[in-house]
């Protein structure tokens, strides 16, 4: 699994299979006790539900070895490989038996995602199914053009003050924890979701927006690739994304299995080139729409408003969001992960965000509550 929160989502649907079938189920992913994994993989395990950094750490270590494995799933292949991965990847597979049973799931076969199918899976069945593409096509999307950022800001302030869940797509870390205190700030309860906070922190703010605790959840691409969170009724990019690839992958998060949803891009008048080719490329001839918050295609998309919450009704979240790395440093077991597109691993803790129940999981740690399936 190329991130840590499509891991444990993954992780939480085995679960139960896993206990019903008598199997030992182990998640491996950073940010969480390594000490405790490699205890769970010297008990003996079944099935291993890993991301590369910690995977190669482990097996670094001499804590886990890949030589009886029968069978090896690889999925978001192409994400992977978008974030560096694939030597990390290419290594793990070099350790498994290369008469084992390979499955890898991907959105396009192109670039590294062919290297691997063309080294690791000899004479492969092909199996394609509707894409988020597809997907996309499907939907009710909408491009609106604000005057300035503060317009914009007040824009998604109004899209995000409906009473169904709201994903906001952003660039940059500094970006969704800025924009997440600025919804919060103006009632509607929103919560940042990036690679910069700390393990405790990510896994409380995606439970909390699951479970209906916050109704926005302000991510970057890095952080919510490829998680499934049922009822998403809107997407909006605060800009326009880097290509219409991630475009798609995006508004793939709402208009699930035929409901209903739409995808809003908020802009502004400096982005209208990149904004009619991004839609060209996806087979939309359109322009953006100047539009002020009040407007009334802004008020349906938005949906039935939800009361306004002050921010002093808003639980605050305790400094860091969880125990996070131990003493300021590097997390335990280094991941030796490389450079992602968004920014460091950790960075400053999430701030002055409600906080949803711990899901009976220690701060820090992986939770084996049960979560919506990926």
């Amino acid at each position: 699994m190329p991130t840590r929160e499509l891991a444990q989502q993954v992780n939480d649907a085995l679960e139960p299979l896993t206990k019903a079938l008598n199997l030992r189920l182990a998640p491996v992913y950073g940010g969480t006790s390594i000490s405790r994994q490699i205890s769970a993989l010297r008990r003996g395990v079944h099935l291993v539900v890993a991301t590369p950094g910690r995977l190669t750490d482990l097996v670094e270590r001499g804590a886990c070895v890949l030589d009886g494995i029968e069978i090896t799933v690889l999925d978001e292949a192409d994400f992977m490989c978008d974030l560096g991965f694939l030597p990390a990847v290419k290594a793990l597979l070099d350790a498994t038996p290369a008469d084992g049973q390979r499955l890898l799931f991907s959105a396009t076969l192109d670039r590294e995602v062919e290297v691997l199918v063309r080294d690791y899976l000899p004479d492969p069945v092909l199996v394609a199914v509707d894409s988020e593409v597809s997907q996309v096509t499907t939907l009710a999307r909408h491009a609106l053009e604000a005057v300035d950022r503060a317009a914009q800001v007040a824009l998604v302030t109004a899209l995000a003050g409906g009473s169904g869940r709201t994903l906001v797509f952003v660039r940059t870390q500094r970006d969704a924890d800025w924009v997440a205190e600025s919804l919060s700030r103006a009632g509607v309860p929103a919560e940042p979701l990036h690679g910069g906070m700390p393990q405790g922190a990510r896994t409380r703010a995606l439970a909390g927006f699951t479970d209906g605790f916050y109704r926005v959840l302000v991510a970057t691409d890095v952080a919510a690739r490829g998680i499934h969170v049922d009822g998403i009724r809107l997407v909006v990019h605060l800009g326009p994304p880097e290509d219409a690839k991630t475009y798609q992958h995006r508004g793939g998060r709402t208009a699930r299995a035929g409901a209903d949803g739409a995808d809003v891009l908020v802009t502004l008048p400096a982005e209208r080139g990149k904004v009619r080719g991004l839609l060209r490329a996806v087979g939309i001839e359109a322009r953006p729409i100047p539009t002020t918050a009040d407007d009334p295609i802004v008020l349906e998309l938005a949906g039935p408003p939800a009361p306004r919450i002050s921010k002093d009704e808003i639980p605050l979240a305790r400094t860091g969001g969880g125990r996070g790395p131990r003493g300021g440093g590097t997390p335990r077991g280094n991941e030796h992960r490389p450079a992602r597109r968004e920014g460091h691993r950790f960075g400053r803790p999430a701030t002055g965000h409600g906080r949803p129940p711990r899901r009976g999981a220690a701060p820090g740690t992986a939770s084996t509550a049960p979560a919506p399936t990926a």
